[in-house]
């Protein structure tokens, strides 16, 4: 890779933490960056919630603790094809809490899940069924307040039309479409594998922006995440979203969490511009752009509505924001869309949270997730962490 950069273009300036494998003490640390090294912040947060749940940024930026080394080290060593195993690498910057996931939050994405859903789950008929939306429905719906009388009116006559979707629904209703994309302590990190069920003949990434909201519903951080889709299974029928987000190593995050402070602030989590880059090594090259500026829910809708008096994460959680980037440019046959093969290297980049790269195989042949919230807790213990 080094096409973009794995770090922020005003990394010194940012407050960037995460979470590393340290084989020293087979478990996982809670670090931070400083300067070109990584320090272990483990003593005073044993786990990235607990720092999630720190008020104060100010007491975080003034800790300090054990070098686990040169930055530009461990994150060489998160990638498999320089990958060894007696040394620290980077881990998905979560652990205990919740990985939650918004779908269908920007208009443009909004037609294709529609599409999907219309073909059945049929790559081949996408494209026919592409134009008779299109027509139908228009190409532009980012002006379309959701759940705005607008809006309502608009399903109104799409009902009439027999046109109305499950995800016109969560698209301009009044709610938006919350669901759980993976386990807690299962996302991969920067230079791991991600997988696709190998049930799928038709999928995508999807580059997102992850925040990080602690128990009380504040959102604390931002980080760079892949939530990886299967259009196929997902588009036979919404019952199988499970099966389509939730298999091994399915869920990417990092390279850091960037916490909010007044070098990054929410209002520039909301200015994002994110890149994404899919390179194969069949010499296949795509390059997509989403724009936090066109998604039409605002972040703190969004957080209001998974968290609140109707539903409690008293661990916090992490949450997509979903994406815009709806690949439709051909790669196995004509009409037939984007689809991975694997071995494809994909990139999701912005200057001010760096880079997240992985390479692309099937769950059932990356390494399996096997530390769990058990193994967790009982390292913590041995370390005289958990007091």
């Amino acid at each position: 890779m080094k096409e973009h950069s794995l770090l922020p273009n005003d990394m010194v300036q940012a407050c960037l933490v995460g979470r590393v494998w340290d084989p020293q003490v087979n478990g996982p640390c809670v670090v931070k960056v400083v300067g070109e090294e990584l320090q272990d912040l483990s003593e005073a947060y044993p786990t990235l919630r607990d720092l999630t749940e720190e008020a104060d940024v100010g007491r975080i930026r003034s800790l300090s603790g054990r070098s686990l080394g040169a930055l530009q080290k461990v994150l060489d060593n998160s990638f498999a094809d320089s990958h060894d195993p007696t040394q620290p690498h980077l881990l998905a910057p979560f652990d205990l809490q919740a990985i939650k996931a918004c779908g269908v939050t920007f208009a443009e994405s909004l037609l294709e899940r529609v599409i999907e859903e219309q073909a059945k789950g049929d790559a081949a008929r996408a494209d026919s069924i592409r134009k008779e939306v299109v027509s139908q429905i228009g190409t532009d719906l980012s002006q379309l307040k959701p759940g705005s009388p607008e809006a309502l009116e608009l399903k109104r006559l799409l009902l009439e039309r027999g046109l109305w979707s499950q995800y016109l629904e969560v698209g301009i209703g009044p709610d938006p479409e919350v669901f759980t994309k993976a386990q807690p302590l299962s996302s991969v990190g920067l230079g791991a594998q991600v997988g696709l069920h190998p049930v799928s003949r038709w999928n995508n990434p999807e580059p997102e922006v992850v925040l990080a909201v602690n128990s009380q519903g504040h959102i604390v951080g931002a980080s760079l995440g892949n939530d990886v889709n299967l259009r196929d299974v997902e588009g036979r029928s919404a019952l199988l979203l499970g099966k389509a987000k939730d298999n091994n190593a399915s869920c990417s995050i990092g390279p850091f969490l960037r916490m909010l402070d007044a070098s990054f602030t929410l209002e520039d989590v909301k200015r994002l511009e994110i890149g994404l880059l899919i390179e194969g090594t069949d010499g296949f090259r795509l390059e997509g752009h989403s724009s936090m500026q066109q998604i039409s829910r605002s972040p703190e809708e969004l957080v209001a509505a998974t968290i609140g008096a109707h539903h409690q994460y008293p661990d916090g959680f992490a949450l997509f924001l979903g994406t815009m980037f709806a690949p439709v440019q051909d790669r196995e046959a004509p009409g037939a869309g984007f689809t991975h093969r694997e071995g494809d290297v994909v990139t999701i980049h912005t200057p001010r949270l760096g880079a997240l790269v992985n390479t692309v195989t099937d769950c059932t042949t990356c390494p399996p997730w096997t530390f769990g919230m058990a193994d967790l807790m009982r390292n913590l213990v041995q370390r005289g962490l958990l007091r």
